[in-house]
């Protein structure tokens, strides 16, 4: 059974319920897309269809016209959601990845002269460690990597490997990316607030979250989308999103930013894969928690963090993974990793 509100269904439903919704000529209800509550507190997203064009026709104006999309993420969320909703405005036909295939076969049967792919990074990433699967990346016009920050060594490997990235930054009450490799999509405006909290405002932000008026007022203030992002205007005056205000662990007093602990940690020659997050703890009311995919040890990773940062930054506690729980949408599981490490 497939269904908008909220959105329900396989790709090929979701397609066309997305189309009639589309050329209805009365203006349609707003669409709901339900958030993947990656840090435990999932909403309901109200996107308009005055909302969702301005957001296709940016990102095509921005990526030099619109192609052919390949969907290879699940479609119910606002990333692949997006790439469906991008193929019927641009009234192409994309190409929706079956479980049995892999991306070089799948992509063989694209027609499309411009051809784009949506990612997240951890999919990027595997990717990149498959060299077949890197060559046909390779051939896509642009490949968005968005839903997490997208690590330097990260963007480096995909540069090298001759892949064409665009690192996009949005959530779902955007409409998925808004902010291009630091630049807003036309219409849209970044502003740094209080304690350098991410602003956004423009046609691309949503209606409200559904039955919840009390938390939409909370997050939007005379016109701007107040995010739960810190971050700062670089020079050239491109967003840089430094982490998430709750990613922030206080522990023994002393503020620890969990995402800078994890992008050093990325560095070291024995990581494969890490994330940290702070984890409830008698004495310190919040332990730095790092888990890792790869061969290091915790004095190891206390000595590596504390080289670049502050010693007081370094992880209290490691625990070694064979990857790292991620939700249906590709995004870091961090309920799941709070419970490993509570045992």
């Amino acid at each position: 059974m497939s269904s908008l509100c909220p959105v329900r269904g396989t790709p090929a439903q979701l397609l066309a319920e997305l189309r009639t919704w589309n050329d209805r000529v009365d203006e349609p209800r707003p669409l709901i897309v339900e958030t993947s509550g990656s840090a435990g507190d999932p909403k309901r997203v109200l996107l308009s269809r005055a909302a969702l064009r301005a957001s296709a026709a940016s990102t095509s104006g921005r990526l030099g016209g619109p192609g052919q999309w390949l969907l290879n993420l699940l479609p119910t969320y606002v990333a692949g959601l997006q790439v469906l909703f991008r193929s019927v405005v641009a009234g192409t036909e994309p190409v929706l990845v079956q479980d049995d295939l892999d991306l070089p076969t799948v992509a063989g049967s694209m027609t499309g002269d411009r051809r784009y792919v949506s990612l997240v990074p951890t999919q990027l990433r595997r990717m990149l460690d498959d060299p077949r699967q890197a060559q046909v990346l390779g051939t896509f016009t642009t490949v968005l990597v968005g839903g997490a920050h997208v690590p330097a060594d990260l963007r480096f490997r995909a540069v090298d490997q001759g892949v064409h990235i665009v690192a996009t930054y949005g959530m779902s009450e955007t409409c998925g990316g808004c902010v291009y490799d630091g630049v807003p999509l036309d219409g849209v405006t970044v502003g740094i607030g209080a304690g350098g909290q991410v602003r956004l405002r423009g046609p691309v932000v949503f209606d409200g979250y559904d039955g919840r008026p009390d938390l939409t007022a909370e997050v939007l203030r005379d016109g701007w989308l107040l995010t739960q992002d810190f971050g700062r205007l670089d020079e050239e005056g491109k967003l840089r999103v430094l982490g998430r205000i709750d990613d922030v662990v206080v522990s023994g007093g002393v503020n620890v930013p969990a995402s800078a602990v994890a992008a050093r940690l990325r560095e070291h020659p024995d990581v494969a894969e890490t994330e940290v997050v702070g984890v409830p703890d008698p004495d310190w009311g919040l332990r730095v928690v790092a888990f890792v995919v790869g061969d290091l040890e915790l004095d190891a990773a206390r000595d590596w963090v504390s080289d670049a940062l502050p010693r007081s930054w370094a992880p209290r506690e490691i625990h070694r993974l064979t990857s790292i729980p991620l939700l249906e949408n590709g995004k870091v599981d961090r309920v799941r990793l709070r419970q490993v490490a509570c045992g």
